[in-house]
């Protein structure tokens, strides 16, 4: 990028900033409509996905090396310093770039398990969720279908623990009494106690719930579960963190 295009680029105005910072906060991000990725990886990774793109902001360096996946597109492109940049996001970190995107709407109906699918059970910690995003497109998982409770996938701490992830993996949130009801294929729980996960059979195509990391699944989906499965424990530790369960038994199914 030449000095002349640098210095031609518009800066942020007081409304766009605003705005911007604004959607840190669900409720926000619901009237907008719209989310915003913080970081080099994550929003290069965006930059060339489907989702609709509305604003980007980068600091010179960044959008000079990106030049390619910006310009001439039809979002709005800003040029900012990197402490400005750290102002209007969630991570004082983040030092190249961020961009503000359309949340795409969700489809009425839930993803169908193809293979083998992810539900979780009012999963409240946005570092588990993004975790798990990441997981699940690790092992090529592709559907994720959550309650109404889980912690909203376009919370900042989610998408920065996803890496990217949440561009790749399908997810849906619905009340599950009503999903689990409908769905043609098996459904596992996983509990405390429960067949041993080392030698137990998972289904597939089927559905495993992972609950919630304090009270477990919950008493409204219990009726749903038709097969039981514990990762053993060898320590003493009490439980196990959920996002760390979920790649346990992510990584038995694949060994199937």
């Amino acid at each position: 990028m030449d000095v002349a295009h640098q210095n031609f680029l518009p800066k942020l105005s007081n409304r766009l900033t605003k705005l911007i910072k604004s959607l840190r906060l669900k409720k926000y991000r619901q009237q907008e409509n719209s989310f915003v990725v913080e970081g080099a990886k994550n929003v290069t990774q965006l930059l060339a996905s489907s989702y609709t793109v509305q604003i980007l902001v980068g600091t010179p360096a960044f959008l000079a090396t990106h030049q390619p996946l910006w310009q001439g597109q039809s979002y709005d492109v800003f040029q900012t310093d990197e402490a400005t940049l750290a102002s209007l996001g969630a991570f004082n970190t983040n030092n190249a770039s961020l961009a503000v995107a359309a949340i795409p709407t969700q489809n009425g109906e839930p993803p169908s398990a193809s293979a083998w699918g992810l539900v979780l059970d009012d999963i409240n910690d946005p570092g588990n969720l993004g975790t798990i995003l990441r997981t699940a497109d690790w092992y090529n998982i592709p559907a994720i279908v959550c309650s109404p409770n889980t912690v909203d996938m376009y919370n900042p701490k989610v998408l920065q623990a996803s890496m990217g992830s949440f561009l790749r993996v399908q997810i849906h949130y619905t009340p599950l009494p009503a999903f689990l009801d409908s769905t043609p294929h098996p459904i596992v729980g996983t509990f405390t106690h429960g067949d041993n996960l080392h030698h137990a059979t998972l289904p597939c195509p089927g559905w495993t719930v992972i609950g919630n990391e304090a009270l477990g699944i919950s008493s409204e989906v219990l009726p749903y579960i038709q097969q039981r499965i514990t990762i053993p424990r060898y320590g003493e530790a009490e439980s196990l963190n959920a996002a760390i369960a979920a790649a346990i038994v992510c990584d038995r199914w694949k060994q199937q």
